[in-house]
């Protein structure tokens, strides 16, 4: 855990087993105060990642604006590195163009440490991005790590060696990892010289330990390292070039590992290779299972590669990873048993029906649960994603339509817009798929301000509604009309046009059958209609229409239109004439949004709450709630904006507060808050008493 007080940023957190690397820490730090990209190489499994991570949370409070880590061993090419990249530093970018751009705007004035961890796949789209950011952020410093260096000027590269095989720190990493006591002059010193002090051959060493003893592994390494080469289990050998001796031993540790495995073990290892991100026992299930490997044999296998170290033990959530080092020796046995495309099309195939699920759940008490289950999945979504559009359009499309929602709420607008039009240009299915899909990608685009762009495919939405019910629903609009018309809706009132809204929801909802609780596309025209009707000045009946649906809401646990109610309630009380009426669903509102990660929805929360605060007479605490949202606004990557009422009101009550209370004044308690802790800030704003 960090030492310093909590600063800005995210960090995971520190491997407990961390062992000496003073020499080498010490290095870092002096090379991240005289140079803005440090590179700390070395052979896998010498423990980059682990000295990396260690090293930034010492010098995070040294930055202003804190330390931010990014895991790019989850990607297999570029296309979505810069997305990975402002996704770790909170960017949820809700505007249109080339994300390099955004990503360069959101760093510009900012002093902070940036982490880019496992380089080495990526070495020259990364040397290129590392480059632009550089450029374009004076006050960046950015430290990776990778196999090699990247090769930009001004780069310092610190090449890290194994511990010394015969001293304290490789012999303390293998006691702690075997929770054992040993003597460097036992069975354990010369397991650490024969493994050479690689910290990733130590561990999986001090598993076999942990079920072996020292003695039996120590006569088990001689036998194998002491073998010819050809003995050495040294699958991931190439012979265009030549590895280092290190490497080899490594490779050599890891297929002892392997050796020592079971044979169901071996198999799971190879199959569980094509996940990039964690991963539970019901998705190794599904993606796993075949042949010996069935539903009652897998579990025991799978609690064998976590006693042998080759998976992590779970989470607290449940969740398991295998380190990249180990996946890629997996993928490498996989491909020889010639199984890697149907293995990889059983996942991608789980990804798609764990979106359908979430999509079909929504609408109801376990929209959380799948709103966050998406959210720990989405390195293994996207995969599958890139998969199906390589090897399967149709269900790519069906996979993004069911999932782009979601990932829009949680504010990765980029990867949602680049996937729906890859795979609406890519797929030739009709019908509710694509206009799903293009209901999903309409939203998308209103939320990035593109709404020329949107209006066209909202047409084009609305034309594919009425094409795949025109045989089903011939007398009543369904569910895809439906949402049709909200998103038709939604634009009219981004653009200022609620009579427009109005119109268009009322028409369909006039037509259908049953209410608001019978699915999410009706909650979503009635949540329109509200909106719609508050802008038409009829704000009594918006109120009462609003009332009632966050009632329903909270009887069917929906989260989502339960939070933008709350914005219509407090803005509704703000036209009224009650201040404190809307402070209060505002807070609502910001308890809503961040339990959904949505920093949209907290930006227009607090900006709401902001003059609410303002139009009470509040200014100091408006000052506050203001600065802050101007933070929440940054990280979206876009100026301040929202309902064209609610920007008319905002202006004219904080140019009230600021004439009360002061421009200086006022403007110094903004700044504070702009530039402190994002999360504190909205804390102070919710009311928590530690904060006030």
């Amino acid at each position: 855990m960090r030492e310093t007080a909590p600063v800005r940023g995210h960090l995971p957190d520190e491997n407990p087993g961390f062992v000496g690397r003073r020499t080498e820490l010490e290095r870092i730090s002096a090379a991240l105060a005289e140079h803005r990209l440090v590179t700390v190489t070395g052979v896998g499994g010498v423990g980059k990642t682990r000295l990396a991570l260690r090293a930034a949370h010492r010098a995070a409070g040294l930055y202003p604006d804190g330390a931010w880590w990014t895991d790019l061993a989850q990607l297999d090419g570029d296309r979505l590195l810069v997305a990975l990249v402002a996704d770790s530093v909170d960017l949820s970018d809700h505007t249109p163009g080339m994300a390099a751009t955004g990503l360069c705007h959101r760093l510009a004035d900012d002093r902070l440490l940036l982490v880019l961890d496992s380089c080495e796949h990526l070495a020259e789209p990364c040397a290129r991005l590392v480059a632009e950011l550089l450029a374009a952020a004076p006050g960046l410093t950015v430290l990776t790590t990778s196999r090699r260096p990247l090769g930009v000027d001004g780069e310092q590269v610190v090449a890290l060696d194994p511990l010394p095989p015969a001293g304290v720190d490789a012999l303390e990493l293998l006691r702690g990892a075997a929770g054992e006591e040993f003597t460097a002059a036992g069975p354990a010193g010369e397991i650490c010289v024969r493994l050479e002090g690689i910290p990733l051959a130590l561990e999986l060493a001090a598993a076999q330990i942990r079920i072996q003893g020292a003695e039996a592994v120590r006569d088990q390494l001689g036998t194998r390292f002491d073998a010819p080469p050809s003995a050495r289990f040294d699958l991931l050998a190439h012979t265009e070039r030549v590895w280092p001796s290190r490497h080899q031993t490594l490779r050599a540790a890891i297929g002892w590992s392997h050796e020592l495995s079971a044979p169901l073990e071996r198999l799971l290892w190879a199959r569980l290779s094509v996940f990039r991100g964690p991963f539970d026992l019901a998705s190794a299930t599904a993606v796993c299972i075949g042949g010996p490997l069935n539903r009652a044999t897998l579990p025991g296998a799978l609690d064998g590669l976590v006693r042998a170290s080759v998976v992590r033990p779970p989470d607290a959530a449940g969740r398991l990873r295998m380190l990249d080092t180990i996946r890629a020796y997996g993928a490498t046995w996989l491909d020889r048993t010639g199984e890697t495309a149907a293995v990889a099309d059983r996942h991608a195939a789980h990804f798609r029906g764990l979106a359908r699920r979430g999509e079909a759940d929504w609408h109801g008490a376990r929209q959380l649960r799948w709103y966050r289950t998406v959210d720990a999945h989405h390195t293994d979504l996207r995969l599958a994603l890139d998969r199906l559009l390589r090897t399967d359009p149709d269900a790519a499309l069906d996979l993004i339509g069911s999932v782009a929602f979601a990932w829009s709420c949680r504010g990765r607008l980029r990867e949602a817009r680049d996937g729906l039009e890859q795979a609406l240009l890519l797929s030739g299915e009709r019908g509710r798929t694509r206009a799903r899909a293009l209901w999903a990608l309409g939203v998308t685009l209103v939320l990035q301000g593109e709404f020329g762009p949107a209006q066209d495919v909202s047409e084009q939405c609305a034309r594919e509604a009425r094409f795949a019910e025109h045989t089903v629903h011939r007398d009543r609009p369904g569910d895809l009309t439906l949402d049709a018309a909200a998103l038709a809706g939604l634009l009219a009132l981004t653009t200022g046009r609620p009579m427009a809204a109005h119109v268009v929801v009322g028409h369909v909802l006039d037509a259908a059958r049953g209410g608001p609780a019978d699915s999410a596309a009706r909650l979503r025209c009635h949540l329109v209609r509200v909106f719609a009707l508050t802008g038409l000045g009829r704000l009594g009946e918006a109120r009462e229409r609003a009332l009632a649906l966050r009632d329903l809401c909270e009887e069917l646990d929906e989260h989502w239109t339960r939070t933008a109610l709350e914005y219509q309630l407090s803005l509704t009380g703000l036209l009224e004439g009650d201040p404190a009426r809307a402070a209060g669903h505002a807070r609502a509102m910001l308890e809503g949004t961040r339990g959904l990660g949505a920093s949209l929805g907290v930006a227009l929360g607090l900006d709401v709450l902001a003059t609410a605060l303002a139009a009470a007479g509040d200014g100091e605490r408006a000052a506050d709630v203001s600065g802050t949202g101007e933070a929440y606004w940054r990280s979206t990557g876009q100026a301040r904006r929202g309902l064209p009422g609610l920007r008319a009101l905002h202006e004219k009550y904080t140019d009230t507060a600021r004439a009360t209370l002061g421009e200086p004044a006022y403007e110094e308690i903004f700044v504070r808050a702009l530039t402190g802790l994002p999360q504190d800030g909205l804390e102070r704003a919710l009311g928590d008493p530690r904060h006030a």
